[in-house]
């Protein structure tokens, strides 16, 4: 039980994680019970009544009340429409360690969208060009790792090679001692 309450607290809280298979399929209905509840207490709309019998029944399985709130003013109305099959299990194939089958456990509606990610790309690119020189960009992963490379390679400090020390300034390493190894056992 408490494997199934911290999965099903970590799929509502990011919305898709990595599993094993039958860890996925035990986690199905156990998730889409909890939403179910959900949505009938958002669906009740009545200010205190089923709305907090529905929100504590939740709780029993969900001990994080950010999730909770998430599932209650986001997810639960996401759903109201639809009458069951709020999650989808796509097989990933076979991890290597230990060649268990691998599947991710997602809800539905939260799935990656190229087509809307690529128009939003575009749509921060134009932005940004009409905005001129003065408008900041968002640095990617690798040029932000490149830059703190930099910064540790130069003493912190930003820019060209003026906190670089150069060979002969460094402190000599000490030799290292040379010891005989010590005799196991006795004093």
């Amino acid at each position: 039980m408490a494997l199934l309450r911290n999965q099903a607290t970590a799929l509502l809280m990011h919305e898709r994680i990595e599993t094993t298979v039958p860890k996925a399929k035990e986690l199905r209905p156990f998730v889409e019970r909890i939403i179910t509840i959900a949505k009938r207490g958002v669906q009740a709309a009545d200010p205190k009544g089923k709305t907090l019998s529905a929100r504590r029944l939740v709780m029993r399985d969900v001990h994080n009340e950010d999730v909770v709130t998430k599932l209650f003013d986001s997810l639960a109305p996401r759903f109201a429409e639809r009458p069951g099959g709020y999650t989808r299990i796509l097989k990933l194939g076979h991890r290597r360690g230990d060649a268990a089958e691998v599947a991710q456990i997602e809800l539905v509606g939260s799935e990656f969208d190229p087509k809307k990610a690529e128009a939003e790309r575009k749509a921060a690119e134009e932005a940004a060009a009409q905005g001129g020189e003065g408008a900041k960009t968002q640095k990617s992963v690798g040029e932000r790792l490149r830059a703190a490379a930099s910064r540790l390679r130069t003493g912190g400090k930003k820019g060209g090679d003026g906190g670089a020390k150069s060979k002969a300034s460094r402190p000599a390493r000490a030799a290292k001692k040379a010891t005989t190894p010590r005799k196991a056992g006795g004093s």
